[in-house]
C-alpha cells in the first residue's frame, strides 16, 4: 500500500496498483469476469478456507474493485474497505454485520429518508430495534443504551437538516462502552475525515460525490482498524462467537492472526454478508467510480466554493423564509461545522420558501440549469422537493424530525460557473407569485 498523505495524490495513486502487471496499462483495467482460475486444488482450498486471500468469484472480490477499495480506504485513513452495489446496501450491511434479532442500535434523528425507512421498517421486520437520539446533546446516545446495543449510527452532514454531527463526542461515549460509531460520510468526502475524530467505521454512497458523474451506483464501507472489539466482547457476538459457516471461526481472533490487522468487521462483512446476500459492485461500475475518484479533490473544492456564493445570494432573496446550510445553525452545530468540515463547508443547501408547498413546486418547475432528480453530488447542480419524493414514505412527524417541511427544497450545488447557477435560481424565484 502507498503512504501518500494528500487527497489529490491518493485519488490517483492510492493503494498498491501502479500498473497492470501483465499488459503494463496505467489505467485500471476492467476485470469483467465472474470467476478466477485457481493455481491448484490446494490453492483453491486455501482461498475457500481463508488460509490466504485472493480472487475466487466477483461476488466476493474483484481486482478492479480492489483498486477502488484500497484508494478510498487510504483517502479516509482506514485500513481496509468493502465495496457493495449501492449506498443503501452499505447502510444495511453495517447494521447486519453486528446485529441479530433482538439487538438494537442508537441512530441520530438526522438521517436520509431512505435510511429512516430501512431502519423503521425493514430492520424492524428482522427484529432489530432502532432508537433515535437527538445529536444536539451527545449524552442522548448513552441514555438510550442497554446491553443489547450494538452500534451508534450517524451522518456527517445529514440531508436535509444539514446539522453537522458531533463525531468525536459520540465516538468517545461509544468507546467507553465498547460500542462503535458508524458514520455515513457521503456528503463530505475529503472535507471531513470521521476516522480522525474517533469513528470506527465510515461508509459512503459512491453514487454521489466520489463517482460524481451520475452514471454509476455503488457503496463502500471503510474499517478504521482502530476500534477495540475486545473492550466488551459480550456486545459483539458476531465478532466473538464461533461462526458455524466457517467451521467455528472466531473473527475477533482469526482475522488479526491471518491479516496482521484489526479488521474482523470488514472481513466478516465480505466473507459472510457479501457471500450470502450478493450485493456486489460490478467491475464496470468500479471502473467508472475510479474515474470520478481521480478528480474528486478538485471537484469538491469547486462544489464548496460555489455553495458559499449561492448561499450568500439566497440570503438576499425576499422570496425565501430560511436558508439551511452547515454553518447557518445554532451555536452547537455551527461549532461542529467549523470543527469537523476542514476543506469546505459542504455543497448542500436547503431553502424554505415563503409561499410553502406551492412556491416550492413552482420554484423547481421553473429551474432550467438545475436538474430535478433524486440524487446529490453530481458535477451538475440538482434540486428536489423532499416531502413529495425522498422523504414521502415518512410520517409527518418523522419528516419534521428529519428537517423536512412542506416548503423545503434541497439544492445540490454543482461545479458550473457560480454566475450561471445564481442566474438560474434568480429567474426561477422571480416566477413565484
Amino acid at each position: 500500500m502507498s503512504n501518500y498523505l494528500n487527497s489529490e495524490t491518493i485519488g490517483l495513486h492510492g493503494g498498491s496498483f501502479r500498473k497492470d502487471d501483465v499488459q503494463t496499462s496505467v489505467a485500471v483495467p476492467i476485470h469483467q469476469t465472474s470467476s478466477f482460475q485457481f493455481n491448484s486444488t490446494d490453492h483453491a482450498a486455501n482461498l475457500f478456507g481463508l488460509k490466504e486471500f485472493g480472487n475466487i468469484y466477483t461476488r466476493i472480490m474483484n481486482p478492479t474493485t480492489n483498486v477502488l477499495e484500497e484508494r478510498i480506504a487510504a483517502l479516509e485513513g482506514g485500513v481496509a474497505s468493502l465495496c457493495v452495489s449501492s449506498g443503501q446496501a452499505a447502510s444495511a450491511f453495517v447494521i447486519q454485520n453486528l446485529c441479530n434479532s433482538g439487538d438494537n442500535i442508537i441512530a441520530s434523528t438526522d438521517l436520509y429518508g431512505g435510511t429512516i425507512n430501512l431502519f423503521n421498517n425493514t430492520l424492524k421486520s428482522m427484529g432489530i430495534e432502532v432508537r433515535y437520539a437527538d445529536p444536539a446533546n451527545p449524552d442522548n446516545f448513552k441514555k438510550l443504551c442497554d446491553e443489547k446495543t450494538r452500534l451508534f449510527y450517524a451522518e456527517t452532514l445529514p440531508n436535509p437538516s444539514l446539522r453537522v454531527f458531533p463525531i468525536g463526542e459520540v465516538a468517545d461515549i461509544g468507546k467507553s462502552l465498547g460500542i462503535p460509531l458508524i458514520v455515513d460520510n457521503t456528503a463530505c468526502p475529503i472535507i471531513c475525515k470521521p476516522i480522525e475524530h474517533g469513528a470506527a467505521i465510515v461508509m459512503h454512497s459512491l453514487t454521489k460525490y466520489i463517482g460524481g458523474h451520475g452514471t454509476s451506483i455503488g457503496g463502500i464501507i471503510v474499517d478504521s482498524g482502530n476500534f477495540d472489539w475486545s473492550k466488551n466482547k459480550s456486545r459483539h457476538p458476531n465478532i466473538w462467537e464461533p461462526d458455524k459457516s466457517y467451521h467455528g471461526a472466531v473473527w475477533g481472533d482469526s482475522v488479526p492472526q491471518l491479516t496482521g490487522a484489526n479488521i474482523p468487521f470488514i472481513i466478516r462483512a465480505r466473507v459472510v454478508l457479501l457471500r450470502d446476500l450478493g450485493s456486489a459492485l460490478s467491475p464496470f461500475n468500479s471502473f467508472q467510480i475510479i474515474q470520478g475518484l481521480e478528480t474528486l479533490s478538485l471537484r469538491i473544492k469547486q462544489h464548496c466554493k460555489n455553495a458559499l456564493k449561492i448561499k450568500e445570494f439566497l440570503e438576499t432573496s425576499d422570496k425565501i423564509e430560511k436558508v439551511i446550510f452547515s454553518t447557518n445553525q445554532d451555536s452547537f452545530f455551527k461549532e461542529n461545522a467549523d470543527k469537523y468540515l476542514k476543506e469546505g463547508k459542504g455543497a448542500l443547501i436547503g431553502i424554505e420558501l415563503k409561499g410553502g408547498l406551492e412556491a416550492g413546486k413552482s420554484f423547481i418547475d421553473n429551474l432550467k440549469l438545475f436538474y430535478h432528480v433524486a440524487n446529490i453530488g453530481d458535477a451538475r447542480s440538482l434540486a428536489i422537493h423532499p416531502a413529495s419524493t425522498t422523504h414521502s414514505q415518512l410520517k409527518e412527524e418523522e419528516m419534521l424530525n428529519a428537517g423536512v417541511t412542506p416548503g423545503y427544497v434541497r439544492l445540490s450545488i454543482g461545479i458550473e460557473h457560480e454566475d450561471d447557477i445564481i442566474e438560474d435560481i434568480k429567474q426561477s424565484l422571480e416566477k413565484i407569485n
